[in-house]
This record gives structure tokens, C-alpha cells and sequence, in this order.
């Protein structure tokens, strides 16, 4: 089995008590999003659990304890672009959050950490040239700290429409795509990167841009030392090339505020189903209650 964590909020920066209370304690729960009275109880084994694959922002709240998931393989998605405040509300300072990059990579190795430049897109005063030269010097600053980065551009989700209104983000046209990525491969070639693409059905093979998996079965069995038989998430974009996974976090919990974030519906549910966490729990917002059913998984 492998654990996401999480597509659907950032754990590492805001429920990681939760999360090494959970590794503690041998299992997680988790309701299905769509029949929220059904619960799977997870295992948090590492005779179990295969690969963990964190997704963040922020991780500085785990550095501190990265011992404790010394038993697992694990790595991470590191989310780090320039976009302001204006887009991205409460994100800490982008030097901090470089240098926690930086300092995650020395305790874990560059293997483990993926530098992910996304969502790409457009608006008045962010174009081809801003993203190129803003690429350029993050991509300058984490250079030797990751080995790959991997970007995608924006898609017009329903929730991201909303929360994007009064802005004039855009997603970008093929063309633009073509041009941005093509220039955006040579620098990261030049810093020592691999580039892949994430859930894009545009092909971008000739500029040497490869259809990344971010639950990656290769850089897993890399890292494990172990073989995997997985099939592809059926449960994800028609696009996407993950191999099967089991998520464990709740949608419309992350605080970051970013307007572009397809698991939130709102700033404003996030932060009141946030107030319903607690570290103790085995769910991550929430607590179980005597109408819930809960289940055994165990792959």
C-alpha cells in the first residue's frame, strides 16, 4: 500500500502532530468523500505501507521529527512557485520556504524531494517572461537540493473558477504552452533537472519533457529497494499516470488560501472544518461518531 499525503490538504504544514500521532499509533481513518458515514481504517505499518508520498507547501513542521518515519520510504512533493500574496494568501515568505527546500533535501537527499513548479498560468502582468525569469532563479537557488521538477497549468475547475473571480488569471493556450515549457526545459537542464509534466495530454517529448507519475512506482522501488506490481489510479484524471495509492487526508482543510486550489471550496470552510481537528483523532478533521461504519483496508 501507498499512503498519499495528501492530494486533498497539506498535512506536513498544518496536521503534522496529527500525522506523527497516527504513525504512533499503527493506523489512520479516513471517510469517503462521497458517503462521509463510511470510514477505512488505514494502516500506518511499515510491514504494511509501502511508500509515503507527502505533498506540500510547507513542511518546516516535520523537519523536527523526520526520525520518526525512518522505518518507511517516503519522499516528497515540494509545491514552491512565485506567484505573491495576491494568489497564494498565506503562504509563508518564498526565501523561507527555499531554504526549507533546501534543508529538507540535506536531512533526506535530492532524490526525495521533487520541486513542483505549478499550476502554470497567465494573467495581466504574469506572462511568458515572468515565469521564465522567476523559473530561472528558483530553479538557480534549488539547484543540486532536488532532481526533478515536475509543472502542470492551471485547469478550470468549478471551485477554482470561483475562488478566482475579480482576478484576470487565464489558462493558457496550447501554443503558449508549447513555447513556456520548450524554454523552461532548457534552464532546468541547465541546473541539473529533469522536467516532467503532471496530468497534461499535451506532449512536449521533443523538447525532452516527459510524462511525469507523481506516486512514481520507479522512484519508489528506487528508494524502497523493493519491486512493486501496481496498476494505474483509476481514480484520478484520465491524464494522470500515478500508480494506485489510498489518499488519507479531507478536502476543504488546507489554510494556505491559494485562489487557484482545487480542494477547497473556500478559505471560509477551511478555516471552520479546521476548528473540528484535532491531534488525538484518528480522522483528520472530526471525530467518529455512533452513524459512522467503519472498515478494515488493508491494500
Amino acid at each position: 500500500m501507498i499512503l498519499s499525503i495528501s492530494r486533498r490538504t497539506d498535512i506536513p504544514a498544518f496536521y503534522s502532530k496529527w500525522f506523527f500521532n497516527r504513525v504512533r499509533e499503527g493506523f489512520v481513518y479516513v471517510r469517503n468523500p462521497v458517503n462521509v458515514h463510511q470510514i477505512s481504517r488505514i494502516p500506518v505499518d511499515p510491514d504494511q505501507v509501502e511508500c509515503m508520498v507527502f505533498w506540500t507547501k510547507n513542511p518546516a513542521p516535520m523537519l523536527p521529527r523526520l526520525d520518526e518515519i525512518k522505518p518507511f520510504a517516503f519522499y516528497f512533493q515540494f509545491t514552491l512557485t512565485p506567484y505573491g500574496r495576491d494568489l497564494e494568501v498565506r503562504l509563508p515568505d518564498k526565501d523561507s520556504l527555499v531554504e526549507t527546500f533546501r534543508r529538507l533535501s540535506g536531512l533526506v537527499g535530492p532524490e526525495r524531494v521533487i520541486w513542483r513548479y505549478d499550476p502554470i498560468l497567465m494573467s495581466h502582468g504574469i506572462g511568458e517572461d515572468w515565469h521564465l525569469a522567476h523559473f530561472e532563479a528558483l530553479a538557480g537557488k534549488l539547484a543540486t537540493h532536488t532532481k526533478r521538477c515536475v509543472i502542470s497549468f492551471i485547469d478550470p475547475y468549478r471551485k477554482t473558477e470561483k475562488n478566482l473571480r475579480g482576478t484576470t488569471v487565464r489558462v493558457l493556450r496550447d501554443t503558449e504552452i508549447i513555447s513556456l515549457a520548450g524554454k523552461m526545459a532548457l534552464i532546468a537542464q541547465r541546473h541539473g533537472m529533469e522536467l516532467q509534466t503532471c496530468a497534461e495530454t499535451c506532449d512536449l517529448t521533443a523538447w525532452g519533457i516527459g510524462h511525469g507519475k507523481c506516486i512514481d512506482d520507479r522512484l519508489i522501488e528506487s528508494i524502497s529497494g523493493a519491486s512493486l506490481r501496481a496498476g494505474k489510479d483509476k481514480n484520478q484524471r484520465p491524464a494522470c499516470r500515478c500508480i494506485e495509492s489510498v489518499d488519507i487526508g479531507a478536502y476543504n482543510t488546507c489554510l494556505h488560501g491559494c485562489l487557484y486550489c482545487y480542494a477547497n471550496a473556500s478559505p471560509a470552510e477551511a478555516f471552520e472544518r479546521n476548528r473540528m481537528h484535532h491531534p488525538e483523532s484518528p480522522l483528520p478533521v472530526g471525530n467518529v461518531s455512533t452513524t459512522d461504519i467503519v472498515r478494515e483496508r488493508n491494500g
